[in-house]
Parts: structure tokens; sequence; C-alpha cells
């Protein structure tokens, strides 16, 4: 009777509730680098410098190398949560003899997402809402590429809600509220608000996106809207409050396993704050908001079998010349081509990439080539 007591008791004792899973992950990498002219940023360029007397250079750096840290955990509010933390070193250089040899460590990415069956919360610092996508590259990775080219990349502490419909073709409306800014650099140490974050007012962000196939490796077509302010100044009205604006649209395509098809594009003003849109430029002549549009494409060929990538692509940023001060950037076309090769399944990975960079000065186009040897290994 005792050990019939027993069993039941046991039968009705509650399941051990799931446990929270950890991985941690990183990506070493050393990016060898020649210039043939003088760049705003020698191991990953955006633009080409106005100086027609530059020389380029040699040089290699690893601080392009990532840390990770994935947390999952089901029945958090009814829903599956994850969290990520996603940091490398490309928070400048100590100023020291080691110079770029010292990296500092960088927080890019962290963010808590919340699962329900068709909606989802996340909080924390991402991309865009409305330029959620980066190019494929082993060169760019600091500064994803074409960033100062059509890509609205930085990233931003924000919160988002989503709601998705459908099964073989997925309706997604999104919604987020972000921190302002106008991208310009802080102090060492103390932060002190910009014009975006004395406006008093948050970036607002909507995005619908339409998606098919595998829900772990979609393809994906959306437009999105992007609404914030900023306080300008002019000789004419004194202070006064300034649209930062755009309309975006963005596709992801795989084409038969084989090609995948990546691409964004803008239309607005005065969106620097969102990544150097209008090629890093917020305000103008005449003390008016910069209008700017641009975007950029990537082709990628992978074979499932293979273990190599091939592709290349684009990237446009055309602010609107009379908006644009006269030492300021009229224009900002970047090309790519690059491949990818990862030996025997394992850990390692090499990289070769080219990038074509001219930029357009009141005085003329300025150009410089920018060749990159990436290796290292994933953990």
């Amino acid at each position: 009777m005792r050990i019939l007591l027993f069993l039941v008791v046991a039968a009705q004792e509650p399941p051990s509730p799931p446990k929270r899973a950890l991985e941690f992950s990183g990506l070493v990498l050393v990016n060898g680098f020649y210039n043939t002219a003088r760049v705003n940023n020698s191991d990953v360029p955006q633009f080409a410098e106005n100086d027609p007397a530059s020389i380029g250079g040699t040089g290699g750096s690893i601080r392009q190398t990532r840390l990770g840290l994935i947390v999952s955990e089901p029945d958090v509010l009814g829903g599956d949560f994850s969290g990520e933390i996603d940091a490398d070193f490309f928070g400048g250089q100590l100023p020291s003899s080691g110079g770029r040899t010292f990296p500092l460590l960088r927080l890019r990415r962290a963010t808590g997402t919340v699962t329900w069956r068709h909606v989802q919360l996340l909080i924390g610092q991402e991309s865009p809402l409305v330029a959620e996508r980066s190019p494929r590259s082993l060169a760019a990775m600091g500064f994803p590429g074409f960033a100062g080219a059509g890509n609205l990349w930085l990233w931003i502490p924000q919160l988002r809600l989503g709601a998705e419909f459908g099964y073989t073709l997925r309706l997604a409306v999104q919604a987020a509220v972000l921190a302002p800014g106008t991208g310009t650099p802080q102090g060492a140490f103390a932060t002190q608000p910009d014009s975006a974050e004395r406006s008093g007012r948050p970036y607002l962000q909507g995005r619908v996106r339409l998606a098919w196939g595998p829900a772990d490796d979609p393809s994906e077509i959306a437009v999105g809207g992007h609404m914030g302010w900023l306080l300008g100044a002019d000789s004419t009205t004194g202070d006064s409050v300034l649209a930062s604006q755009a309309i975006t649209a963005d596709a992801r395509i795989r084409l038969g396993g084989v090609l995948e098809l990546i691409a964004e594009a803008y239309a607005g003003q005065a969106v620097a704050g969102l990544g150097g849109g209008g090629i890093g430029q917020n305000v103008g002549a005449r003390g008016v908001p910069v209008r700017s549009k641009g975007g950029w494409v990537q082709l990628n060929v992978r074979p499932s079998a293979a273990r190599w990538m091939v592709g290349g692509g684009c990237g446009l940023d055309d602010p609107d010349d009379a908006d644009v001060t006269a030492a300021g950037r009229f224009k900002n076309v970047v090309c790519e081509g690059h491949i990818e090769w990862r030996p025997g399944g394992g850990p390692m990975l090499f990289g070769l990439e080219y990038r074509r960079l001219e930029t357009t000065y009141q005085a003329g186009t300025m150009s410089a080539g920018h060749i990159n040897l990436a290796a290292g290994y994933r953990f």
C-alpha cells in the first residue's frame, strides 16, 4: 500500500522547468589591406578623402575580431526568450606606441527578444528597423559594407513590436521607437545631448515585410518609413526643429539555393544619425536638412555543397547638391567584389576583397582602391 501511494505522488510531481541555454561564439579575424590613396579610415574605408596629393599605404589589423553570447529560455512571459550580445574590438585605439594593435572593446548589438505565436517584442541595441540588412563581407565588419554609400546601418537602442501572419506567405507589420541621434562623435567619457536628443522626441519607424520559404532562411521584401526630429539653427530663423525622415525598401531573395540577392534603398533627409546617410551630413548649406537618396545591391553565389562563395555589389549615396556645403561631400559610389573560402568545412576561413571608392567634392571626384585579405577562424 505504501509503495502504491509513493508511485501515485511521484507521478503527480510537476516536470522540471526547462533549462536556460547559453552559447558562446566568436570570430578571430586578421585583415591585411592596401589603399591606393587616402581614405577616411585605413582598414575599413567608407569614402575617399579630398586630397589630390594623397598617397595610400599598407597595413594589418585584428580589431574586427568579434565575440558573441546567446541565451535562450522557453516560457518567458508565455513565449520563447532569446538574448544576444555581439561585441568586437573596433572601438578605437589607445594613444600609445602600439596604436592599432591595442584595439578597444566595442558593444555592437545587444538584444532581448520574446516571441509568441504571432507577436514578437525586442528591446536592446540593433540596426534601424527600416534598414536591417548589410552586405556580406570579411573585409567590412567594423563598419558594414556600403556604409556611407547607401547603407543605413548604425546600431541604435530601441524597442520593437511586430506581428506576423500566414504560413506559406508570411506578412509582418512592425513598429519601433529608437533613441534619437545625429551620429556625431561624443567625448571620451562624459556624453552631452546632440541636436536630435535636444528635440525631446524619439525616432519612430515602421515596416511592412512579406516573407516566404524556410523560416530559418527566408526570402523577404519590405518597405519602411522613418521619422525623427533635430534642432537646427540658421541666421534667419534662429533655433528651429528640422525633420529627419526617410522611406526605405529592402529585399533578400534566395534563387535556387545557389544565388542570393540582397538590396536596400532609401530617400529622405537628415538621416546621418541612422548610419552615415547623406554621406554623414545632416544639416548643410543655409541650415537646411540635407536631402539625399541612396542604396546598395549585392549578388552572392554559394552552391549548397561548396565551401566557397563569390559575389559583388555596388552602393551609392547622392545628397542634393544644393543642400551640401562647399566643403562637403556631393556623391559617394562604392563597388566591391569578393571571394570567401572555408577549407574542409572546419573553423578556418579566408577572404579576398577589392573595393573601389569614388567620392565627389566641389573640386572634383577623388578615387581610391582598397584590397583586403582576410584570414581567421570561428569558434
